[in-house]
């Protein structure tokens, strides 16, 4: 069954069921971005006890076999020429040591040119170590460790997000003709840069947009909000869940900005709480979520439901975007 519950507005569509059977349901070329965090194999992260869930593979074989579906589907769907935007991180094993690391990315890299897929670059999503040691209490990142054996020491491991280009050509720019608009940071923008908002005149002299796109353009997100994610907390199921950390909106809006214009469509096949599905929203994309895990797909809902509240962001609403989100972050937990 393909959907067993959906949410349907002008802006988005919430879709609770198997994004393998959803997936063929969408037209050819009717998707503008697809911007996603897949489960990441070989980490032991159970994401829910349904035999249809990708985490559930028996082995790594057919993990890669079934998201081969998923990159052959998203390869069909999306506009000739246009982009997918993959979130991902080394997998590192073990706890006392850096017993072995997975390249996660790379293996993600091949397989989607093995699929018709171009890679074009990679973002590197800075992480702060003393903040990921006291969440994952791993022991190889640990100062003690150091004083005993640095050669069994690990890293506060970036996460990264893989930009890949779909087959064919691009008839339709993404373009910014008035430059960047929004700074989705946390560095403030310094007040001689700031005039410079709203620039009317030559993108020569458009400071403020050039600032914002110096920061966009590195290789490193050091300036990423780490606490900006959506409410999350109520979608945890002890029994069958052991992984909820959604991504950074800052993140989120810095990909769908750059690889979509206002009123495409962004679709994500793994739709978790929501948060790639209401960072398109907010930027005025319309957007198409699929989750197959309940408690997800209902916190999704609810979080969308105050993105549709908040409406396309904009300078003149900037205030009120950042206050609807931080009134319903109450209760979220911060995300690693």
């Amino acid at each position: 069954m393909a959907i067993i519950d959906e949410v349907i507005t002008e802006k988005y569509a919430a879709i609770h069921g198997d994004c393998m059977a959803y997936l063929p349901t969408l037209a050819a070329g009717s998707v503008h971005l697809s911007l996603y965090s897949p489960p990441f194999q070989g980490l032991g992260y159970v994401y829910s006890s349904d035999e249809r869930d990708l985490s559930n593979s028996l082995n790594d074989s057919e993990f890669w076999e079934h998201y081969d579906f998923i990159v052959n589907e998203l390869h069909r769907v999306t506009m000739p020429g246009r982009l997918s935007v993959v979130h991902c991180t080394d997998l590192p094993t073990g706890n006392t040591g850096l017993d072995h690391c997975v390249d996660f990315p790379g293996d993600i890299i091949r397989q989607h040119e093995r699929l018709g897929w171009s890679f074009l670059m990679r973002r590197h999503i800075w992480k702060e170590p003393l903040t990921i040691r006291n969440r994952t209490m791993v022991k190889a990142l640990s100062h003690k460790a150091l004083t005993q054996d640095s050669t069994k020491l690990t890293i506060a491991h970036a996460d990264q997000l893989l930009f890949f280009r779909r087959s064919g050509e691009n008839h339709v720019p993404v373009a910014h003709p008035h430059g960047l608009l929004e700074y989705a940071g946390e560095t403030p923008v310094p007040s001689d840069i700031l005039k410079y908002r709203d620039w009317q005149g030559s993108q020569l002299e458009n400071r403020f947009s050039q600032w914002i796109w110096r920061r966009y353009a590195s290789s490193i997100w050091d300036d990423v909000r780490l606490d900006r994610t959506l409410p999350h907390k109520p979608a945890r199921d002890e029994s069958d869940e052991r992984h909820v950390h959604p991504l950074q909106l800052d993140v989120i809006e810095r990909a769908v900005v750059l690889g979509s214009n206002p009123g495409e469509t962004v679709l994500t096949p793994f739709m978790g709480v929501g948060s790639e599905v209401y960072g398109a929203v907010i930027n005025g994309r319309r957007a198409i979520g699929i989750e197959l895990k309940r408690s997800y797909f209902s916190q999704a809902v609810r979080n969308l439901e105050a993105a549709a509240s908040v409406g396309w962001k904009s300078t003149d609403r900037q205030e009120k975007l950042f206050a609807a989100e931080s009134d319903t972050m109450d209760d979220a937990e911060v995300a690693e």
